[in-house]
């Protein structure tokens, strides 16, 4: 993050905690006029830091109260195999997140879903493809903190 000042840790900080605050807000937060924070985050924008705005919803709003986090190791390392699988998760609406990872599992994958009926077929169709060896799955009993975000009790 070369460039950045203490001014810009502090705006990205606030943005990413509520990113509907007006420059504005950031000036009186931050110590910086409106016009100030207007261009820095811009340029935070430009330089790629900021990658986006998002509505944080309730899972009942999407009907996704349900999450589950899914451990995933490939049959084979081969590329065909992996891109293959890669392809299947971007295109998968109940596929939230998805890292690669080190140790026992290939991926790891957070996915939100109605309920059990709708996990249960998620794991069908990741199965369906051929490219999966072992599963193991964990359903989340409560969410405590999601996108850096304590969540509302």
């Amino acid at each position: 993050m070369s460039g950045t000042d203490d001014f810009d840790l502090k705006m990205l900080s606030l943005l990413q905690g509520n990113g509907r605050l007006t420059n504005q807000e950031l000036s009186e937060l931050i110590g910086l006029s409106a016009s100030q924070c207007s261009r820095r985050r811009i340029s935070l924008e430009q330089a790629g830091l900021i990658l986006g705005y998002h509505a944080r919803l309730a899972p009942q709003a999407m009907n996704t109260e349900v999450v589950a986090m899914i451990e995933v190791r490939l049959v084979d390392h081969r590329h065909t195999t992996a891109r293959a699988f890669e392809t299947f998760v971007q295109e998968e609406p109940a596929v939230v997140d998805v890292y690669k990872t080190t140790g026992d599992a290939d991926y790891s994958l957070k996915v939100a879903i109605a309920g059990l009926v709708e996990l249960n077929a998620l794991m069908t169709r990741l199965t369906a493809g051929e490219t999966i060896g072992h599963l193991k799955t964990a359903v989340v009993l409560e969410r405590l903190k999601e996108a850096g975000l304590p969540t509302l009790r």
